[in-house]
Protein backbone atom coordinates (compact mmCIF):
# COMPACT_ATOMS: atom_id res chain seq x y z
CA UNK A 1 0.00 0.00 0.00
CA UNK A 2 1.20 3.49 -0.82
CA UNK A 3 1.09 6.07 1.94
CA UNK A 4 0.76 9.23 -0.13
CA UNK A 5 0.97 12.81 1.01
CA UNK A 6 -0.90 15.22 -1.23
CA UNK A 7 -0.50 18.98 -0.84
CA UNK A 8 -0.35 22.26 -2.68
CA UNK A 9 2.78 24.09 -1.55
CA UNK A 10 3.94 27.64 -2.30
CA UNK A 11 7.58 28.53 -3.03
CA UNK A 12 7.91 29.70 0.60
CA UNK A 13 6.39 26.47 2.00
CA UNK A 14 2.99 28.00 2.79
CA UNK A 15 0.04 25.63 2.51
CA UNK A 16 -2.66 27.65 4.25
CA UNK A 17 -3.84 30.70 6.10
CA UNK A 18 -6.67 30.74 8.64
CA UNK A 19 -7.70 27.17 7.70
CA UNK A 20 -8.09 27.92 3.99
CA UNK A 21 -5.96 27.81 0.88
CA UNK A 22 -4.12 31.09 0.14
CA UNK A 23 -4.95 30.86 -3.60
CA UNK A 24 -7.69 29.71 -5.93
CA UNK A 25 -6.64 26.92 -8.28
CA UNK A 26 -9.74 25.06 -9.49
CA UNK A 27 -7.48 22.97 -11.73
CA UNK A 28 -5.65 21.66 -8.68
CA UNK A 29 -8.90 20.81 -6.91
CA UNK A 30 -9.89 18.69 -9.94
CA UNK A 31 -6.50 16.97 -9.84
CA UNK A 32 -6.91 16.35 -6.10
CA UNK A 33 -10.30 14.75 -6.70
CA UNK A 34 -8.99 12.53 -9.51
CA UNK A 35 -6.02 11.30 -7.46
CA UNK A 36 -7.87 10.67 -4.19
CA UNK A 37 -11.12 9.18 -5.53
CA UNK A 38 -11.85 5.81 -3.95
CA UNK A 39 -9.04 6.03 -1.38
CA UNK A 40 -9.26 6.96 2.29
CA UNK A 41 -8.12 10.48 3.14
CA UNK A 42 -6.46 11.08 6.51
CA UNK A 43 -6.56 14.62 7.85
CA UNK A 44 -6.47 16.62 11.04
CA UNK A 45 -9.65 17.91 12.65
CA UNK A 46 -9.09 21.50 11.49
CA UNK A 47 -8.61 20.34 7.91
CA UNK A 48 -11.81 18.30 8.11
CA UNK A 49 -13.72 21.27 9.48
CA UNK A 50 -12.36 23.50 6.68
CA UNK A 51 -13.83 21.28 3.96
CA UNK A 52 -16.99 22.56 2.25
CA UNK A 53 -18.64 19.25 3.23
CA UNK A 54 -17.95 15.57 2.75
CA UNK A 55 -16.05 14.87 -0.46
CA UNK A 56 -17.92 12.08 -2.26
CA UNK A 57 -16.34 8.73 -3.03
CA UNK A 58 -13.64 8.80 -0.36
CA UNK A 59 -13.62 7.75 3.31
CA UNK A 60 -12.83 10.69 5.61
CA UNK A 61 -10.49 9.71 8.42
CA UNK A 62 -9.73 12.34 11.04
CA UNK A 63 -6.74 12.26 13.34
CA UNK A 64 -7.67 13.88 16.64
CA UNK A 65 -6.35 14.05 20.19
CA UNK A 66 -9.92 13.98 21.49
CA UNK A 67 -11.29 10.41 21.79
CA UNK A 68 -14.86 11.73 22.04
CA UNK A 69 -14.72 13.80 18.83
CA UNK A 70 -17.30 12.77 16.24
CA UNK A 71 -18.63 14.09 12.93
CA UNK A 72 -21.17 12.65 10.54
CA UNK A 73 -19.45 10.89 7.66
CA UNK A 74 -16.01 10.79 9.32
CA UNK A 75 -14.13 8.17 11.30
CA UNK A 76 -11.95 9.45 14.14
CA UNK A 77 -8.55 7.99 14.96
CA UNK A 78 -6.16 8.76 17.79
CA UNK A 79 -2.98 7.54 16.04
CA UNK A 80 -1.62 7.28 12.52
CA UNK A 81 -0.72 3.67 13.28
CA UNK A 82 -4.42 2.86 13.79
CA UNK A 83 -5.20 4.29 10.35
CA UNK A 84 -2.53 2.10 8.75
CA UNK A 85 -4.30 -0.98 10.12
CA UNK A 86 -7.66 0.34 8.89
CA UNK A 87 -6.16 1.03 5.45
CA UNK A 88 -5.21 -2.60 4.83
CA UNK A 89 -6.85 -3.68 1.59
CA UNK A 90 -6.67 -0.21 0.05
CA UNK A 91 -4.16 0.57 -2.67
CA UNK A 92 -3.42 4.03 -1.21
CA UNK A 93 -3.93 6.08 1.92
CA UNK A 94 -3.83 9.81 1.24
CA UNK A 95 -2.61 12.24 3.89
CA UNK A 96 -4.31 15.55 3.05
CA UNK A 97 -3.23 17.89 5.85
CA UNK A 98 -2.73 20.04 7.69
CA UNK A 99 0.82 20.98 8.51
CA UNK A 100 1.11 19.03 11.77
CA UNK A 101 -0.33 15.89 10.19
CA UNK A 102 2.07 16.22 7.25
CA UNK A 103 5.00 16.50 9.68
CA UNK A 104 3.88 13.39 11.59
CA UNK A 105 3.26 11.36 8.41
CA UNK A 106 6.33 12.38 6.39
CA UNK A 107 8.52 9.57 7.77
CA UNK A 108 5.81 7.00 6.89
CA UNK A 109 5.02 8.25 3.39
CA UNK A 110 6.50 6.66 0.29
CA UNK A 111 4.82 8.98 -2.24
CA UNK A 112 4.45 12.77 -2.38
CA UNK A 113 1.97 14.37 -4.76
CA UNK A 114 2.85 18.04 -4.54
CA UNK A 115 1.34 20.88 -6.46
CA UNK A 116 4.23 23.34 -6.42
CA UNK A 117 2.69 26.80 -6.68
CA UNK A 118 4.87 29.64 -8.00
CA UNK A 119 3.65 32.12 -5.38
CA UNK A 120 4.97 33.22 -1.97
CA UNK A 121 1.81 34.17 -0.05
CA UNK A 122 1.48 35.06 3.60
CA UNK A 123 0.38 32.05 5.59
CA UNK A 124 0.18 30.41 8.98
CA UNK A 125 0.48 26.74 7.94
CA UNK A 126 3.56 25.29 6.27
CA UNK A 127 4.56 22.06 4.59
CA UNK A 128 7.43 20.42 6.48
CA UNK A 129 10.89 20.61 5.01
CA UNK A 130 12.05 17.28 3.65
CA UNK A 131 15.36 15.94 2.43
CA UNK A 132 15.02 15.79 -1.37
CA UNK A 133 17.99 13.38 -1.46
CA UNK A 134 15.62 10.76 0.01
CA UNK A 135 13.12 11.24 -2.81
CA UNK A 136 13.18 10.77 -6.56
CA UNK A 137 11.13 13.10 -8.73
CA UNK A 138 9.28 10.75 -11.10
CA UNK A 139 7.10 13.26 -12.90
CA UNK A 140 6.63 17.00 -13.28
CA UNK A 141 3.79 18.58 -15.24
CA UNK A 142 4.07 22.38 -15.52
CA UNK A 143 0.72 24.16 -15.62
CA UNK A 144 -0.72 27.64 -16.02
CA UNK A 145 -4.06 28.27 -14.33
CA UNK A 146 -6.92 30.11 -16.00
CA UNK A 147 -6.03 32.98 -13.61
CA UNK A 148 -2.40 33.06 -14.79
CA UNK A 149 -0.83 31.30 -11.79
CA UNK A 150 2.10 29.04 -12.65
CA UNK A 151 2.23 25.71 -10.86
CA UNK A 152 3.37 22.13 -11.43
CA UNK A 153 2.05 18.72 -10.47
CA UNK A 154 5.07 16.86 -9.11
CA UNK A 155 5.26 13.26 -7.97
CA UNK A 156 8.11 12.11 -5.73
CA UNK A 157 8.83 8.54 -4.67
CA UNK A 158 10.93 7.64 -1.67
CA UNK A 159 14.27 6.17 -2.76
Amino acid sequence: MDIAIIAAVAKNGVIGIENRLPWSLPEDLKNFKALTMGSPMLMGRKTFESLPGLLPGRPHWVLTRSPEWQAAGATAYISIEDTLVAAEGYEKLFIIGGGEIYTRALTLANVLYLTEVALSPVGDAYFPEFNKAEWQEVSRQPQLSAKGIEFAYVEYRRI
